[in-house]
């Protein structure tokens, strides 16, 4: 059977979702943080050490603004609420994206990653503002100003997911079949899973089916 060291979830439909059953995206995207909370229970169940979540992309910044307002809004007050009961729970977060937010949640992110930073049950990666091609780009730039030889090595450890194992598993919900500029490199032997239900409709049954499913995939890496 294979082992599972990190999952990457792209969390699609939440707005679909909240229009659907509460007639406003805004409620799809409250929705969708409690089916957060579920698949963090149930990574730390299945002894999962690496969770990746693709929370907000650069170019979700083309949204109405005050449905961005809302959802950081949404994440400012999960952390003020939560932060303390993560670390009790041994639980690191880190941020990968760049940090060009509103003072208080820049001082806020900075915080959560210092007060966990020593955490080891399972470290959850929080993609936001976060763009594959712009950092495959800032990787280049810091190999040629370090000047070091391009290799894979080398540029494998001036990404932003320095030191986290590539993805065993991808997940998509929301029935979209793409990548959507969401950890280009590091999925390059990664399982991917495309799930129909919109975010806030997953649950563990469904996050349990795609585990067992890829423990019985052969996985080769170009062998046989």
């Amino acid at each position: 059977m294979n082992p599972i060291n990190h999952v990457a979830i792209i969390m699609d439909g939440n707005g679909r979702w909240g229009m659907k059953y509460k007639n406003s995206r805004n409620a799809g995207h409250k929705a969708g943080l409690k089916t957060v909370e579920k698949i963090i229970k149930e990574t730390i169940k299945n002894n999962i050490k690496f969770l990746t979540l693709y929370a907000f992309s650069t170019e979700n910044w083309k949204r109405p603004k005050k449905e961005i307002n809302y959802l950081f809004n949404l994440l400012e007050n999960f952390l003020i609420n939560r932060i303390d009961e993560l670390d009790k729970q041994n639980i690191k977060l880190k941020i990968i994206g760049n940090k060009q937010f509103s003072k208080s949640l820049n001082k806020l992110l900075i915080y959560s990653e210092k007060k966990t930073k020593n955490n080891k049950k399972l470290q959850i990666n929080l993609a936001l503002n976060y763009g594959s091609k712009i950092e495959l780009v800032n990787a280049f730039k810091s190999i040629i100003k370090n000047k070091e030889v391009i290799n894979i090595k080398n540029f494998t450890k001036h990404l932003q997911t320095k030191n986290i194992p590539d993805p065993d598993i991808l997940i998509r919900t929301g029935d979209t079949n793409r990548l959507s500029n969401f950890l280009l490199w590091q999925i390059a032997y990664s399982e991917i899973f495309f799930e129909k239900k919109l975010w806030p409709a997953f649950n563990e049954k469904d996050y349990n089916k795609i585990i067992k499913k890829f423990k019985r995939i052969k996985r080769n890496f170009g062998g046989i």
